[in-house]
């Protein structure tokens, strides 16, 4: 792993940690991806209760159809591969996490927007915007 500049008398910088930790989170959201997918795949009853804790996204994704399937497996995929990348340090991982972000970001400002469910979409800005600003930061860009 390159290291990070050091500030005043600190050991390693407090940044080293930053790409682990974004890494971690696309690779869980790869993770929750694909299993919805799954889960939209080989509907069953085994997976009433994850359906259960947003019934709302179980309705669109049907309504949606089989290109609902097709774009969590794309995303599940992308944001593996990204949290890799990251690990790994590989600036294109950079730019596709930065990507990954934004969009879920303007996502979420869309849905704000039509339903004004601040606590819901608020905070999913806030944290998208977030991970923006953290891969944004000089000491990251330079650890790729």
């Amino acid at each position: 792993m390159k290291a990070m500049r050091q500030s005043g008398g600190s050991s390693v910088g407090s940044f080293v940690v930053v790409l682990p930790t974004i890494a971690a989170m696309l690779l869980l959201g790869s993770l929750v991806s694909l299993v919805t997918g799954i889960a939209l795949l080989f509907p069953g009853p085994m997976w009433a209760p994850m359906w259960d804790l947003n019934r709302e996204a179980y309705l669109s994704f049907r309504r949606i159809g089989a290109a609902s399937e097709v774009f969590l497996f794309s995303l599940a995929f992308v944001a593996g591969a990204a949290g890799l990348g990251l690990l790994l340090h590989r600036r294109w991982a950079w730019w596709v996490a930065v990507l990954l972000f934004a969009v879920n970001g303007a996502g979420d400002v869309v849905s704000l927007a039509h339903t004004g469910d601040v606590l819901r979409f608020g905070t999913g800005v806030a944290i998208a915007c977030g991970f923006v600003v953290l891969l944004w930061l000089g000491p990251v860009q330079r650890s790729l």
